[in-house]
């Protein structure tokens, strides 16, 4: 692949580039596990091996400012040529990267989502959101106590594991379906999450809002109900049921009130146009922020899909260009105002809701199309048939380039994996160049795309058609566990609780403790724009109340 000389920037030229506050996208080119190691506070991660997959939804806009990062130069020239590919012209390179970044005597950050977890922990440091710890909520709970347990994540993470009790209602649909969820509003109701940050910031947007009732978060969410010696449930399907009638009409008032106190815009038709029209000179992302299967039934044409919840805390996730316009909608008028209430906040995005109620003229069904960048190469296809004869003939070698983890779960029998951005470097060490390579991922997609890069180099790459999932679905040869994984974590981010269970507890503690020192961290730096709001309403002191008053009942009642 041919390398760019893109044009450098140095550390301090970035940092007052940063302090404009006009449109500027930061793409750390390394893959996820790496850059959890060490990263800029406002950088998204696109590894050089995923780009044509990721840039055209972070950064949809050709002439946005793009500055590319790695450790010290290793990927960053490799990804302005693909950029350059792809349309972009404002490519720049950090100049000796985070190194140097760190060198020129600015703050380097770990972790995965750290605007939005570094916002939670701002948050509850500055208004004191409410909180219970584990052993407290299960004594309340064993007493039969009058309370709820909400847990603020997505359906799939509720069901994997959740605390006993807890009902689903993630993130946005919190004041959405809260007052439907509890009995009376004396309820208290509990909002955890697997760690920290959707426990404090579901629990502070009920605050927010004003509801009736007590509020607390759960002090260290699942992670602290583990290290404090109790189980879990797992397989669970409940979750909190749609606010009808008096209660959907009280929650888009407190919605309402809550988006005007935070200063939020709220737009018609004729200024969406506007915005569309204008998306060539300043960057539009356009987000529904409901539920992802009631997007999956029904959403308005061209927008992409972004429960709430979830676009507070991994912004850097969905938004690559700082400063851009943000777009909300739902069909509820609740929840696209409380996640602009928070967005707003963070300080970096021009945040707007759609309120217009016949915004729903142009339907579309179906999952998010994605704009995918590839290269002028036609893809080899391979069937898992076919595969599976050159396999056993010994003529192939598969390597599986999509996720480390999901290579552990299952993968197909004899396959190596690589992550997707350190398969050039690994092609002279992989084997016998007599057999065919053939690439796999979860959908092929992926494979697909790094096949095409290859055509010119390699002969008779190929890539899987349908990928490992259509290969697993036909019962074909298949394994698990991490034999053959060539590149280790380097790809994605292991929480504590993809580590071994005589490891967890320790990455638990490692982890909730690097949440607590974020504020910290942040104050040294002075990067950050976040501007918190208080609401002032009384659901706080409420909550006070009710959580000191829990704390000298010796029953908990």
């Amino acid at each position: 692949m041919s390398h760019s000389t893109a044009p450098s920037i140095t550390p301090a030229a970035l940092r007052a580039a940063l302090a404009e506050r006009r449109e500027l996208a930061i793409l750390d080119v390394r893959e996820e596990g790496v850059t959890a190691r060490r990263r800029l506070f406002y950088s998204s991660i696109a590894p050089v091996g995923r780009l044509g997959l990721l840039v055209g939804q972070l950064v949809p806009r050709f002439a946005t400012p793009i500055v590319l990062v790695d450790e010290a130069g290793e990927y960053t020239s490799r990804a302005a040529a693909l950029l350059a590919g792809f349309g972009y012209t404002d490519v720049s390179i950090l100049a000796g990267g985070v190194s140097g970044w760190e060198a020129a005597g600015f703050e380097v950050f770990s972790g995965t989502n750290v605007p939005g977890k570094a916002f939670g922990e701002v948050i509850e440091h500055r208004l004191k959101t409410p909180n219970i710890d584990a052993l407290t909520l299960k004594r309340l709970q064993d007493a039969g106590g009058d309370l709820v347990v909400l847990d603020s994540r997505p359906f799939p993470e509720f069901k994997t594991m959740n605390i006993p009790g807890g009902v689903e209602c993630a993130g946005a649909e919190l004041v959405y379906r809260a007052l439907a969820a509890a009995p009376s509003p004396e309820t208290l109701i509990v909002v955890n999450c697997a760690g920290r940050t959707r426990s404090i910031l579901g629990a502070q947007s009920l605050v927010n809002a004003g509801i009736p009732n007590p509020v607390a978060a759960l002090s260290g969410g699942s992670m602290s109900w583990l290290l404090s010696g109790l189980g879990l449930e797992h397989g669970q399907i409940r979750t909190a049921p749609r606010a009808e009638g008096a209660a959907l009409e009280q929650a888009r008032a407190l919605a309402k009130r809550a988006a005007a106190r935070a200063g939020v815009v709220e737009i018609d038709r004729a200024t969406l146009t506007r915005f569309e029209a204008e998306a060539s000179v300043q960057t539009l992302y356009r987000f529904d922020v409901r539920d992802p299967l009631e997007y999956v039934a029904s959403h308005r044409a061209g927008w992409r899909s972004a429960p709430g919840g979830q676009l507070v805390q991994a912004t850097d996730e969905y938004v690559g260009t700082l400063h851009a316009r943000v777009v909300l909608a739902d069909d509820d008028g609740v929840r696209a105002r409380m996640t602009a209430s928070w967005l707003v906040q963070l300080g970096y995005l021009n945040v707007f809701v759609l309120a217009d109620d016949d915004a729903y003229r142009a339907l579309e069904s179906g999952p998010e199309p994605v704009s995918i960048f590839g290269t002028p190469e036609p893809t080899r296809w391979i069937n898992a048939d076919q595969l599976a004869l050159a396999l056993e003939a010994g003529s192939a070698q598969v390597v599986d380039v999509d996720s480390s983890l999901a290579f552990r779960a299952a993968h197909i029998a004899g396959a190596r994996f690589v992550a997707a951005s350190a398969l050039e470097d690994w092609l002279e060490r992989l084997g016998d160049p007599s057999r065919q390579l053939v690439l796999t991922s979860s959908d092929g997609v992926l494979a697909g795309l790094l096949a095409s890069q290859l055509r010119g180099r390699i002969d008779g790459v190929a890539a899987l058609l349908g990928g490992t999932q259509r290969w697993l679905s036909l019962g074909l040869p298949h394994t698990a566990g991490d034999e053959g994984n060539l590149t280790a974590d380097d790809d994605a981010w292991y929480s504590p609780y993809h580590h071994a269970p005589d490891q967890a507890a320790k990455q638990m503690q490692i982890y909730l403790a690097w949440e607590l020192q974020l504020v910290g961290q942040l104050e040294r730096d002075g990067i950050a724009s976040i501007n918190v709001i208080d609401f002032d309403t009384p659901t706080h002191a409420r909550s006070e109340q009710r959580l000191a008053a829990l704390q000298g009942s010796p029953n908990l009642l």
